[in-house]
């Protein structure tokens, strides 16, 4: 075992989750935040007693002190700069969904950090959920007998996907389904996509943020299996960050069925009326224990580079994963049935493969 010192760059919510759970870790022997918003960055940083805390997240990359980073800034579009950045300094990577915003970049972050052996991994938070783990297990111990079919259905309320929307304009594929498409297709490994169709329907939220209510897709594997996915963010405020899941998973000798949908606490209140505590994807602390996946997805990134192991989202699956979301927006726009993997020009340029009638 080897503690090492650690950076987080962006400390909201996400990020402020990870520096407290790294904080508590005896595997970090030093904490260094960067942060562009003053006031959030001395919050975090005296709940955290970071060592450093700094508003350019460029003194963390340059820091020879630091082994390890977590990416966990906003708007999206800053991931692949960021990471590009702190492989090519040699620090293990931690980086939130989406790793990049073309399949070029993702390409170009995998490989910088093969050559340098570095660990790098993608935050795809649902793997480290007991329900979703029980289904990757009872795929791989044969309990369901082969798969043959999964439904997934997400939903959270439109003052969360108001949050997530404004920051980077991308589709509920991209910002909401895409956990559920790396989780089918961690389960369903070592099958690949073949083909993905997918359309979107509007309502609440084209006024005002101009984006699709939800969005669905389907996507067969390489032997067959179908995996449906619909994806919203436009639910009626219950709990500012609440999300609700729906799971199925058909195999040929049995079927998984799991509600995750977050009502089995209820708090109501003359001040704020029906609220589903606990109902966050990544989760959230409740004094002295955790509720949620996030918490454990960050030591288990902590635990990967002091004990040397393996990450569990290997960047190349999560590479895959951003190809089906942009696959189903491509279907999205042109009403076709899309082909993988996608094929690109001579200029770089992705092209549909549109299936056979």
């Amino acid at each position: 075992m080897k503690p090492f010192e650690l950076g987080i760059i962006g400390t909201g919510w996400c990020g402020g989750i990870r520096a407290t759970a790294a904080a508590n870790s005896p595997l970090v022997t030093s904490l260094h935040l960067a942060e562009n918003q003053p006031e959030r960055l001395a919050e975090v940083a005296a709940a955290t007693g970071a060592s450093t805390a700094t508003e350019q997240w460029e003194e963390l990359v340059a820091n020879p002190a630091i082994d390890a980073l977590i990416i966990s800034a906003t708007p999206e579009t800053i991931h692949y700069p960021m990471a590009k950045a702190a492989l090519a300094a040699g620090k293990h990577v931690l980086l939130e969904k989406p790793m990049a915003i073309t399949l070029e970049e993702a390409d170009e972050l995998v490989e910088l950090a093969e050559s340098k052996t570095l660990k790098f991994t993608i935050g795809y938070s649902q793997r480290f959920n007991s329900k979703q783990a029980l289904v990757k297990r009872s795929v791989g111990d044969g309990t369901l007998g082969d798969p043959v079919s999964v439904l997934i259905s997400r939903h959270i309320t439109r003052s969360l996907g108001e949050k997530i929307g404004s920051r980077t304009k991308l589709s509920p594929a991209a910002m909401e389904a895409t956990h559920d498409i790396d989780f089918s297709l961690w389960c369903l490994q070592p099958r690949r996509p073949v083909r993905v169709y997918s359309q979107v329907a509007w309502g609440a939220r084209a006024a005002d943020q101009g984006v699709p209510d939800t969005q669905v897709m389907i996507i067969t594997m390489d032997d067959g299996v179908t995996v449906t996915i619909g994806a919203g963010w436009s639910l009626p405020v219950g709990y500012p960050n609440y999300s609700a899941t729906w799971i199925e998973f058909v195999g040929t000798d049995g079927v998984l069925m799991m509600d995750a949908s977050h009502k089995d606490i209820v708090l109501n209140t003359t001040k704020k009326g029906v609220e589903f505590p606990l109902s966050t994807m990544p989760g959230e602390y409740v004094d002295h224990v955790y509720a949620g996946p996030m918490e454990r997805e960050t030591i288990h990134f902590l635990e990967a580079v002091a004990y040397d192991r393996e990450v569990m989202v290997d960047p190349k699956w999560a590479r895959i994963a951003m190809e089906v979301y942009i696959a189903a927006d491509l279907s999205v726009e042109t009403g076709q049935v899309v082909d993988l993997p996608l094929q690109r020009t001579p200029e770089g340029l992705l092209l549909a493969g549109m299936a056979k009638e």
